[in-house]
């Protein structure tokens, strides 16, 4: 049998399926989420379904949270989407239920569950999961919002089919979703809509991003500057792809300040890998979408010289 059908086995045996992403969601982590929750439970109605995990501070507009108690994980197949580690996962409580399935499509770095269907060629979760539907739709069900959360997450991913991970795959899996009649157009313009304060936030980035010869660029948001602008370290996603439409920047990196001190760090390239750097600072992700952590400014002044020589190392190599 192959991975596909294993999770298939597993979802027909349990009566009981909670569903975890990752800690801050972004819309594929919703979307493949909550996308496969109502998949699950418009081809399974008399499953219990649940999906669960922290805010999703700025995304309500895709889906709410449910809350459970622990006697709910007894005897339950528990399924986590888009998330590489463990650590990742919101709600501890993950490792609670009898089976514990993981659908990612990150590089698969640091496995966990007792199933894994990883598939790191995908443009996002949200894809894996409709492949999922098509593979099986004589059994599985796809709905006008399961299709919707699923689209989402796709354009969420693919900065509205931008970002190279798009394949004609990608574009025929949309096309399939969005002939189950959900507003896409309103959608992908709620998707990209930012606050009046987020748009400050934006020139703030034009004003001051650092930019270099060898291609790299970076700025930095202080606690006391988002506080200044009424910008949460959420909304901050909001302005990461602006660097990305300067001549020459190749790869940029933007640090945000935390509460606690350190800084979070959203990394972005047009050609270079940054992956590795981000695991060399607690970190991850894509070749060219990854995120880390750093400690203070002079880390972040290290991570940033191991960005200018990736982007030297790239240009040497065309």
């Amino acid at each position: 049998m192959s991975v596909q059908e294993d999770i298939l086995a597993e979802i027909k045996a349990f009566d009981t399926i909670i569903i975890h992403r990752h800690k801050r969601p972004d819309p594929d982590a919703l979307g493949s989420q909550v996308g496969l929750a109502e998949l699950l439970r418009a081809s399974f109605p008399g499953k219990k379904v649940y999906q669960v995990g922290g805010p999703s501070e700025g995304l309500e507009y895709l889906a709410d949270m449910q809350t459970i108690d622990d006697v709910t994980y007894q005897n339950a197949l528990v399924i986590v989407t888009d998330t590489a580690n463990a650590p990742r996962i919101s709600d501890d409580r993950f490792n609670l239920g009898t089976k514990l399935i993981k659908i990612d499509h990150h590089p698969n770095d640091e496995p966990y569950g007792d199933l894994m269907w990883v598939q790191d060629n995908a443009s996002s979760c949200s894809e894996i999961i409709a492949d999922f539907w098509e593979m099986f739709k004589e059994e599985l069900h796809m709905t006008k919002d399961a299709a919707r959360l699923l689209y989402a997450g796709i354009v969420g991913d693919t900065g509205r089919f931008l970002y190279p991970a798009s394949s004609s795959h990608t574009l025929r899996i949309a096309a399939d979703l969005i002939d189950f009649g959900f507003d896409y157009a309103g959608l992908n313009r709620r998707i990209e809509e930012i606050s009046s304060n987020v748009a400050r936030l934006s020139g703030y980035v034009y004003q001051n991003l650092q930019m270099d010869k060898t291609g790299a660029a970076r700025v930095t948001f202080s606690t006391e500057m988002l506080d200044e602008f009424g910008v949460s370290d959420a909304q901050t996603s909001g302005v990461v792809p602006l660097p990305g439409a300067i001549e020459g920047v190749l790869a940029w990196a933007i640090f945000v300040q935390q509460k606690e001190g350190y800084y979070r760090v959203r990394m972005r390239s047009k050609g270079p890998a940054i992956n590795e750097i981000a695991k060399r600072y607690h970190g991850g992700g894509h070749a060219l979408a990854s995120g880390a952590n750093v400690a203070d400014l002079d880390q972040a002044q290290k991570l940033y010289e191991e960005l200018q020589k990736a982007c030297v190392d790239f240009t040497k190599d065309e």
